[in-house]
């Protein structure tokens, strides 16, 4: 029973990535209509949540 719920959390980690993607896309939108403020935060949301899935994957494969 506790193997099970310890593999849970880790099953939601394609979240990250989502909105990773969602981040990054915005970050595009933004920086084309001029917005760079909005492009560079949108970006380090981006590669934060990138790095978390990654980290997240890792931590999976590994148990």
């Amino acid at each position: 029973m506790l193997e099970h719920a310890a593999q849970v959390p880790l099953q939601a980690g394609g979240e990250f990535l989502y909105w990773a993607i969602v981040f990054f896309v915005l970050a595009i939108i933004a920086a084309a209509v001029g917005a760079r403020e909005v492009a560079g935060i949108s970006m380090e949301v981006a590669r934060i949540f990138v790095l978390v899935f990654i980290v997240l994957a890792i931590v999976a494969l590994l148990l």
